[in-house]
């Protein structure tokens, strides 16, 4: 979804002189039509993330996109001792974790969610990546998911405060929609005292659910989309 320049500087809830910095000095996403700066929401999410930047919930995508993460933390699971030496090792056992439906081609998966760490780190700091795909469309599943792996060894992943990440939060989801919120909800989530603690110190999978549900319930109130198209 394109944002404008107001638009992208409302979501990000400072001037757009900020914004303007932010893409000459900190490489803010971004690209020009009839010399007009534009910008993808799904971009931004990823790069606030990253830099601890909080966005505003006046902009939230579409509320029929909405999810609960609770649900999809219900529907990915929580993995313990996840494998790897590096970080396509650690993807690869991710994706071997997951409860993926049984026509997802995993290794297009993989591929997928190594390209995407080439374009970028999805690591957002403090030990913690999101690896997620871009298109979630493609892999067609009905439910989004996210699945919460604790790594056995924590591993270079490029994190912009230099850490090496021992958690992974891998988010598919079936619409873009669905994608930019379980994303934006995540983002709040890891700021929560409770959930953000639960997490690190790697608590059962039922009282980290339970915290997301917290997450949830202070949230607003949406319709929970589980498929279709966008």
């Amino acid at each position: 979804m394109q944002l404008n320049m107001r638009e992208a500087a409302s979501l990000l809830e400072v001037p757009e002189k900020n914004v303007l910095r932010w893409i000459r000095k900190d490489g803010l996403p971004a690209f020009k039509i009839n010399e007009q700066y534009r910008f993808n929401r799904s971009e931004i999410l990823e790069w606030a993330q990253a830099r601890g930047i909080p966005v505003s919930d006046r902009m939230a995508p579409d509320p029929a996109g909405a999810v609960s993460l609770a649900d999809a933390l219900k529907n990915g699971d929580v993995h313990l001792d996840v494998g790897g030496t590096d970080m396509e090792s650690v993807l690869n056992a991710a994706v071997e974790v997951m409860p993926l439906p049984e026509d997802v081609d995993k290794a297009f998966l993989l591929r997928v969610l190594v390209a995407r760490e080439s374009l970028g780190s999805t690591a957002i700091g403090n030990g913690v990546a999101i690896p997620h795909v871009r298109n979630p469309i493609v892999l067609n599943i009905r439910q989004p998911m996210v699945s919460l792996c604790f790594l056995k060894q924590a591993i270079e992943f490029g994190a912009l405060d230099g850490k090496p990440v021992h958690t992974l939060f891998v988010i598919i989801s079936p619409t873009i929609n669905a994608h930019l919120n379980l994303l934006s909800r995540l983002a709040y989530a890891l700021k929560q005292p409770a959930f953000s603690n639960a997490v690190a110190c790697r608590a059962s999978r039922e009282e980290i659910i339970a915290c997301a549900a917290q997450v949830d319930a202070a949230l607003p109130a949406r319709k929970t989309e589980t498929g279709g198209g966008h």
